[in-house]
């Protein structure tokens, strides 16, 4: 377990109890879109904010520390002023501002340019077949040798906490650009993780109405639903996995540029946790399936014995009404035609079928 993962769970910080207010209305005066810029030297934040041409000159100036520029949802316009200053490739900021990326891992001379899927449990009183279950967002993430810049979209995924955490403990945040790349990477699937035990929560309650003694157990349009929403949280998570091996086991000859050593075994954690991620949605993916045939199955069970209780029912009902049918044609030569106890004789007669066939079919469960 990495140090940030440790230290979350031991302390109980905020963002773990709270939903976070993402719209940060207070803005630095970097821009609109600029939530933070903050200079970090031996891991110690330094006081202060100012701009960022300022901030990198300052770091490059004392050959020392890094700076730390965290943005949400940026225009075009907002972002080409930081794209030039620390000389961004220009298909990386493309993908930056557009957004909707895959998860992936792109390196750019001397920059690093990792992109992240968020998600965040939607909470709902009741699973129907319209709700939402799984929300989505991105964090980009240039990592340089003195520079990193998070671009975040999407209405969760605050690094605010995150940051928070990392000054707490300033051993880890001395490592530099690359400890912050690692701890976003944890805080991002450990999300994973508590998004999964929240969607089990919804599995099990399906899964207890599919096999509920009452008829009619559970819609089979929730458990589609639950379906497309696992298939979104699979689209975040799976593509990740590479961009993990690649940091924590680079192919020989193809180093990663600004990764501290000493971090590689951090993110194998990370990618141990994304595994095990990977692995529950698989599970889940495969126990919908099995819900949904047993589902299926159930309906089909209710209709065939529908079908026989209606079968059953048009036997009993045949017999008065062959002997109604036959009665009826008015022919003048008919067994007990004339007698005055044919009438009562021929309705016991009737009676006294129905109730043989019925018994016979409830004996044969039928009814």
């Amino acid at each position: 377990m990495s140090v940030i993962s440790n230290l979350r769970r031991a302390v109980r910080l905020p963002h773990r109890r709270h939903k976070v207010d993402l719209s940060h209305p207070a803005r630095s005066p970097l821009g609109s879109a600029v939530v933070n810029c903050v200079v970090y030297t031996d891991g110690i934040r330094q006081s202060g904010s100012c701009p960022a041409g300022d901030a990198i000159d300052q770091v490059r100036k004392r050959r020392n520390g890094f700076v730390w520029i965290g943005l949400h949802e940026p225009s075009q316009e907002e972002f080409a002023g930081v794209a030039e200053l620390f000389g961004l490739h220009p298909l990386a900021v493309e993908d930056t501002v557009d957004a909707h990326q895959r998860p992936k891992l792109e390196p750019y001379d001397d920059t690093l340019f990792t992109v992240f899927k968020t998600v965040r449990y939607v909470e709902h009183a009741e699973l129907t077949a319209t709700s939402e279950v799984v929300d989505t967002g991105e964090i980009m993430v240039f990592t340089g040798p003195d520079f990193v810049i998070t671009v975040r979209h999407g209405r969760h995924g605050s690094l605010g906490p995150l940051r928070e955490e990392l000054e707490a403990v300033p051993d880890q945040l001395a490592k530099g650009p690359s400890a912050v790349l690692h701890a976003i990477a944890d805080h991002v699937v450990d999300e994973y993780l508590a998004v999964t035990d929240a969607i089990q929560n919804d599995i099990d309650d399906v899964e207890s109405d599919v096999f509920a003694r009452r008829r009619g157990g559970a819609d089979t349009g929730r458990i589609y639903q639950l379906k497309r929403e696992l298939l979104e949280l699979k689209r975040a998570v799976a593509p990740l996995d590479r961009p993990l091996q690649a940091l924590s086991e680079p192919a020989p000859g193809h180093m990663l540029p600004g990764i501290d050593p000493d971090i590689r075994a951090y993110f194998r954690d990370v990618s141990d946790h994304l595994t095990r991620v990977t692995e529950q949605i698989t599970g889940f993916d495969d126990l919908l399936n099995s819900i949904l045939q047993a589902n299926l199955a159930q309906v089909t069970v209710a209709q065939n014995e529908d079908m026989r209780k209606m079968s059953a029912w048009l036997a009993i009902i045949a017999v008065p009404t062959m002997v109604c049918g036959l009665y009826g044609m008015n022919f003048d030569h008919m067994p007990e035609l004339r007698w005055a106890y044919g009438y009562p004789l021929v309705l016991g007669v009737i009676v006294t079928a129905c109730i043989l066939i019925h018994r016979g079919f409830r004996r044969n469960g039928w009814l």
